[in-house]
Order: structure tokens, then sequence, then C-alpha cells
């Protein structure tokens, strides 16, 4: 008789004959990973199975209201490590949204050549003193037809 590698433990084991591609061995560490294995092929392909499984957690849930409330009494450890855990990602998420006077984001590099400045009109800084310009390349030969460039050059001078 054949010999396999446990897709799980990777020891070698007998498959049953009843059961032609057997993958797992039959101990119960192995048959509760390829259960694990199946459901979650199961969830990823499976929208119907997906919200059935929804479903019935939710309704669970509001059978047993007081379970979560009861387990973290009972670990006080993972309750404040947990806790701990979402300061750091809230803080973490806070510190992205900050707009200071004195960070900006790094800033790509621009290719040398004229720039038309403009104002910006737009509202949705979280300071006053923000300034925000606005940069548009203008081409080589858009300055040398004696449009911008004309300008330009009469106006910084």
């Amino acid at each position: 008789m054949e010999c396999r590698r446990c897709a799980a433990c990777e020891r070698a084991f007998r498959p049953r004959a009843q059961v032609p591609r057997q993958r797992f061995c039959g101990e119960a560490a192995c048959q509760r990973e390829r259960r694990r294995r199946w459901q979650q092929c199961k969830r990823q392909g499976d929208d119907d199975y997906r919200a059935n499984l929804a479903r019935a957690q939710r309704a669970w849930a509001a059978g047993h209201g007081e379970y979560w409330r009861a387990w973290r009494a009972a670990h006080p450890e993972y309750a404040e490590r947990n806790r701990a855990a979402q300061r750091d990602r809230d803080r973490r998420r806070h510190a992205s949204r900050l707009a200071k006077m004195d960070a900006s984001p790094p800033v790509p590099v621009i290719v040398s050549g004229t720039y038309r400045l403009a104002a910006w009109t737009g509202n949705d800084f979280a300071k006053m003193d923000a300034c925000t310009v606005e940069l548009t390349v203008i081409s080589e030969r858009y300055g040398q037809d004696g449009g911008a460039g004309a300008i330009l050059q009469k106006t910084t001078s």
C-alpha cells in the first residue's frame, strides 16, 4: 500500500482505500486543519455560504449579548493588550490625517522649466495659514511664440 505526506503535519500516512484522494492523515489536529481550509475556500468562493454564515453569527450574537463582556472580564490581560493595540492604531491613523504647517509629503522631482502659479481656492485644509500652489508646466513652444514668455519677462523685471 502506498504512503503519502499529510498536507498539514507532513508526516507519512497510509490513505484509506475508501478515500482515493486523501491528503490529510487521521490526527485530530490535521482533520481540524482540513476542515479549516475547506471552510476558508468555501467562504472566499461562495457568496451564499458567506451570507448564511454572517446571518448565523448575527443571530447568535443577538441571543448572547453578554458573552463578550463576560469573556473580557475573565481575560483582563487580553482586553488590556487589545486596548493598547487599538490606541496605537488610532494614534497612527490620526497622525496620518494631520495637516501641519511645517510638514509636507515627499514632493516628486519637478522637471526644470517655466511654471505658471495660480492660487488654490479649495477650502479643504485644517490650518488657516496653509498655502497650496498649483503648478502647470508651460511648454517651451508656448514661451517662444511671444505668449506667456514675454509676459513673464515683463513681470519679473
